[in-house]
């Protein structure tokens, strides 16, 4: 196995915000982004930040209850004990795909469990590593898929859930439906011992199947048994009432919670970013489960009734007062958005740091006022591992044609003609260089000398030029597709090489799922990518498997 290391702008779409953060050790002492986010990703400088849990044998009592219903090992109930002893937490997460979801959500976990091993051997106090799972979200068609690899195409599988409200994706149960599903992802996964634990995390029991949550949970803890990762559902009626503290101050100080997250949005907007979470008056960070219909609310600020803020939801209008009492008796029925998440999560763990994408972290910018205010600290945020990971075949091709990830971050028909463009003779490409050279100074000439006789005189010149100029683009073309004609494999490398790297326009680990890997690679995966996340590249990996 080897590893490149590329910048992060071999990717599309990568906000400046997150390029700015990753390049924080380059930027001046007193920087905005540096003030947002408070440590350096990288060189350990965000080590020893941590602080004990005020709650740790509760919190172990919890995650001892769920270790046993997700079929945790050994490892993962050593680590929930040192979390009773103090140990700090290094945490990341991810909604609860179907089947583990893409790539990433296996990065992410090998990002953790490399960051909590650096920071025991740094400060030798314990650091372990705990996936959370974000069962409270609501889009059920975000996580009600997943994609595997065919040798022609990427194959999306969908189960089609269906339910009548808004409710936590954790707690829906797949019915019959979800059988041809299982049955297609072990037909493109070759029946590898992974795809049986599919079937044992999904498929049911007493019979009934299990929750989106419990059988990603199960299959997460399978997936890093050996690594110790410690996998929480957050939805439960414990684990809110151990964050309720940050629940009621969201609640009691939202008008001022509210103005300082709008105020961070327009401080980003004038430093030429943009607010990631838009936020407007009258919203808060929380959402309110229905009592009886079990949907997910988001709750509004109305006008205040005698000094009293009243809140709605769903129809139904809430005194602050009567919120308050709803999270003393079933604080489960309140839960945080995006922004407050992470000070939520930090609130319940004694958290070092946590591992996000480049979303989450670009979210961090405008959670660290909430972190602030009711935490008076800023949690380190580090970045996780970013990597394509290349079979061997598709490694080889890519040598052989000299093909570098960024010439892969395009369309299979694009790569191609570049393929059949390269492999012209040396004296076709000295001709049609040579041309176009001529045509391009002669052109600039003659456009200039027109414009100076007349204005309208070089606008003709101008579009004439245009015209010229795609005429010599196409001989270009046609001279590379002729090449191809010639040599048929090279199409047929380029669409291996897409397909694999770049599929459907999208990263791989964005695309491709964890588990299609794992089919034919094994769990010693796991292990290697924890290695590689180690590496500490600021930018994106390539992992020749």
């Amino acid at each position: 196995m080897s590893v490149e290391c590329f910048p992060i702008t071999v990717l599309p779409h990568v906000s400046q915000i997150y390029r700015d953060y990753l390049a924080m050790a380059e930027s001046a002492g007193d920087s905005a982004i540096r003030r947002w986010y408070g440590a350096e990703p990288f060189a350990g400088r965000w080590i020893g930040r941590g602080e004990p849990g005020k709650d740790a044998g509760a919190l172990a009592d919890l995650l001892e209850k769920q270790a046993v219903e997700f079929g945790a090992g050994d490892a993962a109930k050593a680590n929930i004990a040192k979390l009773r002893a103090g140990a700090r937490a290094v945490v990341t997460g991810q909604q609860v795909v179907l089947f583990g979801g893409p790539l990433l959500t296996i990065l992410k976990a090998a990002t953790a469990v490399a960051r909590a091993k650096e920071a025991t051997r740094a400060t030798g106090i314990e650091h372990v590593p705990v996936f959370w799972m974000a069962t409270e979200d609501h889009d059920l068609e975000e996580v009600d898929q997943v994609s595997l690899l065919t040798k022609s195409s990427v194959e999306t599988l969908r189960a089609g859930l269906k339910v009548s409200r808004a409710v936590p994706v954790g707690g829906v149960v797949p019915g019959p439906e979800l059988e041809a599903v299982l049955e297609r992802a072990s037909e493109l996964l070759e029946f590898a011992p992974v795809s049986e634990w599919l079937r044992e995390c999904y498929e049911p029991e007493g019979g009934r199947r299990p929750s989106l949550a419990l059988a990603f949970g199960r299959l997460m803890a399978k997936i890093f048994a050996e690594q110790g990762l410690v996998v929480m559902d957050a939805a439960s009626r414990g684990v809110h009432a151990l964050g309720a503290s940050t629940l009621r101050y969201a609640i009691e100080h939202a008008a001022e919670l509210q103005g300082a997250l709008i105020a961070r949005g327009k401080e980003l907007v004038a430093r030429g970013y943009h607010a990631q979470v838009l936020v407007a008056e009258g919203g808060s960070m929380l959402f309110l489960l229905d009592e009886a219909t079990g949907e997910r609310v988001a709750l509004r600020r109305g006008a205040p009734i005698d000094g009293d803020a009243q809140w709605k939801a769903g129809g139904r209008s809430y005194s602050t007062a009567e919120l308050i009492a709803i999270l003393e008796a079933t604080p489960e029925r309140l839960s945080p958005n995006a922004l407050l998440r992470p000070v939520f999560q930090d609130t319940v763990l004694p958290t070092a740091a946590y591992v996000g994408g480049p979303a989450e972290i670009a979210y961090f910018a405008q959670s660290a006022v909430l972190y602030e205010a009711i935490l008076g600290r800023i949690t380190p945020v580090l970045p996780r591992l970013s990597a394509t990971l290349l079979e061997p075949a598709i490694a080889t091709v890519m040598d052989k044609d000299e093909v570098q990830l960024p010439d892969a971050m395009t369309t299979a028909e694009a790569l191609a003609q570049r393929l059949g463009a390269r492999a012209m003779p040396i004296e076709g490409k000295r001709k049609l260089a040579a041309v176009g050279n001529a045509v391009e100074t002669e052109l600039s000439a003659l456009t200039e000398y027109l414009a100076g006789m007349d204005e309208s005189l070089g606008r003709s010149a101008e579009v004439s030029g245009s015209k010229m100029r795609y005429q010599m683009n196409r001989l270009r073309r046609m001279a590379a597709s002729f090449e191809l004609q010639k040599e048929a494999s090279l199409r047929k490398h380029a669409e291996a090489i897409v397909l694999n790297v770049f599929p459907g326009g999208h990263p791989q680990e964005r695309v491709v799922a964890g588990v299609w890997f794992m089919a034919r690679y094994g769990d010693g995966l796991v292990e290697k990518l924890v290695g590689v996340a180690g590496n500490q590249c600021p930018g994106h990996v390539v992992v020749r498997l």
